[in-house]
């Protein structure tokens, strides 16, 4: 039986039966998940525990139901021009099959959403972070005047699971009706199962190889079911369920950032190390801000700190240099593959150097750390 708990990283105990339930949710009950209120969604925080989970992706394959994040449809004619006002990168220059990562700023140059949006055939779809799938669309009601475009969101009408790991691409060559292996990284393709329409993107927020699925509804738990079994059963199979709990540490090791955490409306994406998704040849909402912070710098830089104790620092703890505040914390885990504690923190730009000595305030306690440079983990390619 499903059990609950309570998730440090933004997730709160259940305390209501009026959560949303993806397609899977039947699954993971079944396995036994422990499931937890993640953006109104009864998700799974783990199955057979973190660690296991965590190290199980580094080495293997694993499987993320990520239906709660947002799928959000544009068509018609004025679609490009309307994502090119909203989006930081320039929409107009992705081919057919490619993936943008992107983000959506207001006026100031504060990130509503960091999001993905790649060009089909016909139409673009927009990937976008659960907790402000509602606060997107408001966004682009708001905006869309003048412009000739459709909006669908999509998804209440589909599943997206994440497959991720070393053994994942060979695992969906068996499978699958169509390769994958010759999909290169931030490009998408559509492939047909028994007339059955589905999406293929390689892309994923766990610092593995591996792709992120896109079905409908109807077709989303036999698929998992499949896919499950088409390596074998128990402990020895290649792909085994994965949580919440183990998606965060993943991302966290990858240096990968989490809104409501690295990201929020009142920073910017320069601050944020993500200059690299910020086009600086188009006019966009917030465009003119992060012009000037690219041209002048910003007083803050996200950056990753390695810290000398097994404690774990909670969001927001200070950052210290000379028993002086100088940043704060954003995210930290104890690394299952490193064997350490490792955060991610906001720090002033003249502390920002790898290799700076830094202490962390935990609740008057002062923990050592060292700057260091972001990712923690890189795979081998």
């Amino acid at each position: 039986m499903a059990t609950r708990s309570k998730f440090s990283t933004g997730v709160f105990l259940s305390q209501t039966l009026n959560l949303l339930k993806t397609p899977l949710h039947e699954f993971h009950v079944s396995q036994g998940a422990r499931m937890v209120d993640f953006a109104g969604w009864d998700m799974p925080l783990l199955y057979r525990g973190i660690i296991a989970e965590h190290q199980h992706t580094r080495k293997s394959a694993s499987v993320f139901d990520v239906s709660h994040m947002g799928r959000v449809k544009f068509t018609g004619p004025d679609a490009v021009k309307f994502l090119n006002h909203l989006l930081t990168r320039n929409i107009a220059g992705a081919a057919v099959g490619q993936s943008l990562y992107s983000l959506v700023c207001n006026e100031n140059g504060g990130v509503m959403d960091d999001v993905i949006v790649s060009r089909l055939e016909k139409h673009h779809l927009m990937v976008c972070n659960a907790s402000n799938r509602l606060k997107l669309l408001a966004w682009f009601d708001r905006h869309r005047p003048g412009f000739d475009v459709q909006i669908h969101d999509e998804t209440m009408q589909t599943a997206m699971v994440a497959l991720q790991g070393p053994k994942v691409i060979e695992l969906l060559d068996a499978v699958l009706p169509e390769p994958v292996a010759g999909l290169t990284r931030y490009h998408c393709m559509v492939q047909r199962y028994m007339l059955i329409p589905f999406t293929v993107c390689r892309s994923g927020y766990t610092g593995e190889d591996g792709v992120e699925v896109i079905c409908g509804n109807s077709t989303a738990l036999m698929a998992i079911k499949f896919l499950l079994k088409s390596d074998g059963e128990g402990a020895e199979s290649l792909l085994h369920p994965a949580g919440l709990g183990a998606r965060d540490t993943l991302r966290l090791e990858a240096g990968m950032p989490l809104y409501g955490h690295e990201l929020n409306e009142t920073v910017d994406p320069i601050s944020a190390g993500l200059s690299w998704a910020v086009a600086k040849n188009k006019d966009f909402i917030g465009s003119k801000v992060l012009a000037g912070l690219a041209q002048h710098g910003t007083p803050q830089k996200l950056v990753g700190l390695l810290i000398d104790s097994p404690r774990t620092p909670r969001q927001d703890m200070a950052v210290l240099a000379g028993g002086k505040p100088v940043g704060r914390i954003t995210s930290s885990t104890a690394s299952p593959t490193l064997g350490r504690t490792i955060a991610m923190a906001y720090v002033l730009s003249e502390f920002s150097e790898p290799g700076t000595a830094v202490e962390v305030d935990l609740r008057g306690t002062p923990l050592a750390a060292t700057v260091t440079k972001l990712p923690f983990y890189k795979r081998a390619v």
